[in-house]
């Protein structure tokens, strides 16, 4: 049961022990570990990642790639017809 101050089992002052018991510590095996270590777990890190990703198919991937280009253009057109009407519109307000 906790309180809006701390715990009720536990004082304060335990609290802070153990929180100064926790930063006292090094890093642990990173910490022991040189800039060349650190950039190898980084690495390491990073394949590791890169093989959880699910890769899509080549029809997927075609088709992403459709829908990206598709939508591009319609953009572009959306933007050019909206750049000429306003320079129609300058046009006629300054002549």
């Amino acid at each position: 049961m906790t309180d809006a101050v701390g715990s009720i089992d536990m004082p304060d002052a335990e609290d802070e022990a153990q929180e100064s018991k926790k930063k006292s510590r090094k890093g642990g095996k990173r910490g022991k570990k040189g800039p060349l270590g650190r950039l190898a777990l980084f690495y390491r890190q990073i394949v590791a990642e890169l093989r959880k990703v699910v890769w899509p198919t080549r029809s997927q991937l075609t088709t992403y790639t459709t829908v990206v280009i598709v939508f591009v253009v319609i953009m572009i057109g959306l933007v050019t017809v909206i750049d000429l009407g306003f320079q129609e519109a300058v046009k006629y307000v300054f002549g």
